[in-house]
């Protein structure tokens, strides 16, 4: 049971209401119609559903504002490598086998050029010998800041490999990057980083793309999120998944009428999963193995691709929907790296790599992130949700709390490794910021000169949630170049 109704929500979901035209003004009249005529194309205009923010506003603000800072940062050391194991068995169903295309295929380095540290697990040790202990107590080993050269496995870039290489500077990097796990409510199914199935990936040397994984195990792993995990009505009967071979005949826009009758809380949590489903379509369609020959590979937009899954006409009106959810998440993780700001504002908080002059320009680049993100006046209100009588509301945000880990827990189900490390990575990171938006009065109670025992991430979420948010500002970055060759091609 939902608390409140649907008028108690209605108008509440943002904090500044003010009109979407004050982020448009620092366009020129030029770039202002450029936008206006592709995004008419699409039909992807206007305001989103649940709160007053527009997609225009974000498309302004994400493009010139956000993404080159994000892209940034999540190339420094310590965004680019994730801590996962690609080895966990599916929980719900017999495992059917790991992809066969080679671009799904996991292609460890050579066991000798692993870090000892990392092979052996001992993560928390810390050298005795070339360590300086730094004035507000991190530790910085004069080996990290030292120089090495790449391996010959680090440069290979491997179509679709899952390149777990880790060069000789990361040996004492990884060596103190354990943090302490809170106690708090967890919406993910997190690996054990200490176990011996887990390794570090770099994910600049493996990014998302188009692998050609598809057909039934793509499609269950979908079907089983939309249909079991996603508050579906019972009194509906046609497929929510996309992928769906047949999906009746009440296609379209017009379906959806069933989404309006659920509290506002189940509809977020249907458009945050759409939301993401349609940002992985757009990295796979802006990142489309185009050729491949003799020592030629190329990658870039297959428009045709980006068509069948978005376009107004061959989706029957559905595309446009589809892609205001991405913009809906967006705003979800956005709102979740406003509230979280203060966590890492407190000056004995450093991104802890072992590189103290790298460390403090991560930091810098971070807290540049932050102050750009409080510019942006139409932020989402998470208080409207889970706000009607108590005992309900603990109920339905336990049940929201559940489905969600219930859907990371289907990522071990994916039988592409590079899209099962992607898919972990992405939901991992926004059941960190669901985490961060339901953790409020926690992060309120953090003390300014001291470690708390209350709020606290790990790295592994910390590097899950700013990566998972840079590949949505990706996506809407992407989309942009999408308009302009849908406006090309006409």
């Amino acid at each position: 049971m939902c608390p409140g109704s649907r008028e108690e929500h209605r108008g509440v979901p943002v904090t500044s209401p003010g009109p979407g035209s004050r982020m448009l003004r620092g366009l020129s009249l030029l770039q202002l119609a450029l936008v206006l005529d592709a995004l008419l194309h699409l039909e992807l205009t206007g305001v989103l559903d649940d709160c007053f923010c527009d997609v225009e506003s974000i498309d302004v603000f994400n493009n010139q504002k956000i993404y080159p800072r994000i892209q940034k940062l999540t190339r420094q050391d310590y965004f680019r490598y994730y801590r996962v194991n690609l080895r966990r068995p599916c929980p719900f169903w017999p495992d059917d086998g790991h992809c066969s295309i080679k671009d799904c295929h996991v292609e460890p380095c050579p066991e000798s050029e692993v870090p000892v540290g990392i092979k052996s697990g001992n993560y928390n040790k810390v050298r005795q010998q070339g360590v300086e202990l730094h004035p507000n107590g991190a530790q910085y080993s004069q080996a990290a800041n030292a120089g090495s050269d790449l391996t010959a496995c680090e440069r290979a870039e491997e179509l679709g490999a899952i390149n777990s290489t880790l060069s000789n500077q990361s040996k004492e990097a990884f060596a103190d990057w354990a943090r302490h796990d809170d106690a708090q409510d967890h919406f993910c199914e997190l690996d054990d980083e200490s176990s011996p199935d887990a390794d570090y990936v770099d994910l600049l040397l493996n990014p998302e793309r188009y692998t050609g994984y598809k057909g039934p195990s793509a499609w269950r792993v979908w079907n089983s999120i939309y249909e079991e995990n996603c508050f579906k009505p019972r009194s509906v009967y046609r497929p929510l998944n996309p992928l769906a071979p047949s999906r009746g005949d009440d296609d379209g826009e017009a379906f959806y009428t069933w989404l309006e009758g659920l509290c506002l809380e189940k509809r977020v949590f249907y458009r945050l999963i759409s939301g993401l489903h349609s940002s992985i379509n757009i990295h796979l369609s802006a990142e489309y193995l185009l050729d491949e020959g003799w020592g030629r590979t190329v990658w870039g937009p297959n428009l045709q691709e980006f068509r069948r899954r978005f376009d107004t006409a061959q989706t029957k009106g559905e595309g446009t929907r589809r892609l205001k959810n991405l913009y809906f998440l967006y705003l979800i993780e956005l709102r979740a790296l406003y509230k979280v700001a203060p966590y890492f504002e407190r000056a004995f908080v450093h991104l802890y790599t072992g590189n103290r002059q790298q460390d403090g320009a991560t930091k810098e680049l971070l807290l540049q992130l932050f102050s750009e993100i409080r510019t942006f006046p139409m932020h989402f209100d998470e208080r409207s949700m889970f706000a009607g009588h108590k005992m309900e509301a603990k109920t339905l945000k336990e049940e929201f709390r559940l489905h969600f880990k219930n859907i990371s827990r289907i990522m071990d189900c994916v039988g592409c490794s590079k899209c099962r490390l992607w898919g972990k990575l992405q939901t991992q990171g926004l059941g960190t910021a669901l985490k961060v938006l339901f953790s409020e009065t926690e992060i309120q109670k953090l003390p300014e000169r001291s470690p708390s025992k209350g709020f606290q991430l790990t790295r592994q979420e910390i590097v899950a949630l700013l990566n998972a948010f840079s590949r949505l500002s990706t996506s809407i970055h992407q989309l942009h170049r999408f308009r302009l060759l849908l406006k090309e091609s006409r």
